[in-house]
């Protein structure tokens, strides 16, 4: 059982496709999504491989500081994220499903919204509790859209070709300050990311949701070109589902105590008599070592699935 746990927030920066194989509908590649919300998700097995990945790239001799000792990032992957041999042991990190928040939409007026719903944000909560984050803000729990948005038009908000006439929530203002300066990274150049997110979160009812993440996704078609005939060959013409740039997802990074005490070398690094203290080095390990952008799911060589991290900082008392 994990001792420890944070939220790590994923914020696409460029179309993910984190796929569930081939299909028989519309779309030949869908992406991954709940049985039974159909709300877009990623894979926890997917999330632990693409940080582990991350991890692997470090040079050989990069060093962190963890536990107040030099050592290098991938002398400890074996015991954190496991070792290659699954009989070996296993590893001190675990991952849940990536959750979706934050679903970018077309608006009329502000270029995109932000919407999520109730039932996401109900979820983000119980998440949050997991992890041992009490919310210092309300979050809400009907549909609404914050006094003063930039997406609204006459009181209205229109999304795609759909009108929604939602009440101002005060409530969703205080949670959506709270949100941007959680969900971003503190640089100058999120500036204009963590404005736009103080006014244009809207929280739909849940079935508009679901529709609007089953049907707004981006769909692209592929093709491959015969150098000989310079036309498409045969069955390559085929359809891909993507979550669009600024999805914004979030995770749970689980930590336990090491599961391998044999490795002596580089247990001295994470090893503490308490157990929470433990995991807790495990976890320092993996945030100070977690690049601030990683590549996930497919077609990494056209450009796709480029994803910024950012561990969820605990609030100042």
């Amino acid at each position: 059982m994990f001792k420890v746990a944070k939220p790590v927030f994923l914020i696409v920066e460029t179309p993910l496709h984190a796929g569930s194989g081939s299909d028989l509908g519309a779309v030949d590649l869908p992406i991954q999504r709940e049985r039974h919300t159909d709300f877009p998700k990623v894979e926890g097995s997917s999330v632990k491989g693409c940080f582990r990945e991350a991890f692997e790239e470090y040079p050989a001799n990069h060093e962190i500081v963890v536990n107040k000792k030099k050592t290098k990032v991938r002398d400890l992957i074996g015991l954190t994220f496991g070792p290659e041999d699954g009989s070996e042991g296993a590893g001190a990190l675990g991952f849940t499903d990536a959750r979706l928040l934050l679903f970018p939409v077309k608006s009329m007026k502000g270029i995109f919204a932000w919407i999520t719903c109730p039932r996401v944000l109900r979820q983000f909560k119980n998440d949050l509790t997991l992890a041992g984050v009490t919310l210092e803000k309300a979050v809400p729990e009907t549909p609404g859209v914050i006094p003063g948005a930039n997406v609204t038009v006459s009181q209205k908000v229109i999304l795609e070709e759909y009108t929604f006439d939602l009440p101002n929530s005060n409530l969703l203002k205080e949670f959506s300050e709270w949100l941007a300066g959680r969900v971003l990274p503190s640089g100058e150049e999120y500036n204009y990311w963590r404005e736009k997110m103080k006014k244009d979160i809207v929280i739909l009812p849940d079935d508009d949701f679901r529709d609007f993440v089953n049907l707004s996704t981006e769909v692209i078609t592929r093709t491959k070109i015969s150098p000989n005939t310079g036309t498409v060959e045969s069955g390559a013409l085929f359809t891909e589902e993507y979550l669009p740039s600024e999805t914004v997802l979030y995770t749970l990074v689980l930590a336990t105590p090491i599961m391998r005490p044999d490795d002596k070398k580089n247990n001295s690094v994470l090893k503490a008599d308490d157990p929470v203290q433990e995991a807790s080095n495990v976890l320092e390990y993996f945030a100070t070592g977690l690049p601030t952008v990683i590549q996930m799911g497919g077609n990494a060589t056209i450009g796709k699935g480029i994803v910024r991290t950012h561990i969820m900082k605990e609030d100042k008392k």
